[in-house]
């Protein structure tokens, strides 16, 4: 009788593209907060009497959650 040996080969996760690792998540950090504070900024220029505080709150509430869907997996 021969017995078979099982061998394990465990194969190397592969290290992520130096694009992947460097340029992508800086990419994604740069349009996030230019989103961000463009959005943030233009919520305030025209701001009518009745909405106060709301309107700037509810665009910087938004464009972050937005931000964060697009850009989270990153």
């Amino acid at each position: 009788n021969t017995a078979m040996v099982d061998i394990d080969v465990k194969s190397r996760p592969s290290r992520p593209h130096w694009y992947e690792r460097y340029v992508q998540p800086c990419v994604a950090e740069v349009l996030g907060s230019a989103l961000f504070i463009f959005i943030g900024c233009l919520s305030v220029v025209e701001d009518v009497e009745g909405t106060g505080r709301l309107q700037p709150a509810l665009a910087h509430g938004l464009a972050l959650g937005l931000t964060i869907a697009i850009l989270g997996d990153i």
